[in-house]
């Protein structure tokens, strides 16, 4: 079965990095479009970045210049360094797997790493 699973949360000061990781398995890595959402307290969950299968990786307005998405197909990861942190940044973040386009969805989800950042 396709699985998800996140890691590299966890709590950091504002202006501070964190990378995030998430291996696949069970599935075509390499054949999916990827992405990471995340979700506060009280807020809709949220597209944070995307990767297409052969790397061009797209962010939200609010994470450009500070957050990196990048994937390596051999080892089936997906990462997401996130640089200069802010307090806004705290959220649950999600890994995404294999985006449709037919369903404008994407097929898997992992559970999720907390990331908190403080003043």
């Amino acid at each position: 079965q396709v699985q998800l699973v996140e890691s590299g949360g966890g709590s950091v000061q504002a202006g501070g990095s964190l990378k995030l990781s998430c291996a696949a398995s069970g599935y075509k890595f390499s054949n999916c479009r990827m992405g990471w959402y995340r979700q506060a307290p009280g807020k809709e969950r949220e597209l944070v970045s995307s990767i297409t299968r052969v790397g061009t990786g797209t962010y939200t307005d609010s994470v450009k210049g500070r957050f990196i998405i990048s994937r390596d197909n051999v080892n089936s990861t997906l990462y997401l360094q996130m640089n200069s942190l802010k307090i806004e940044d705290t959220a649950v973040y999600y890994c995404a797997a294999c985006w449709s386009v037919s369903t404008n969805r994407y097929v898997n989800w992992g559970q999720g790493t907390q990331v908190t950042v403080s003043s």
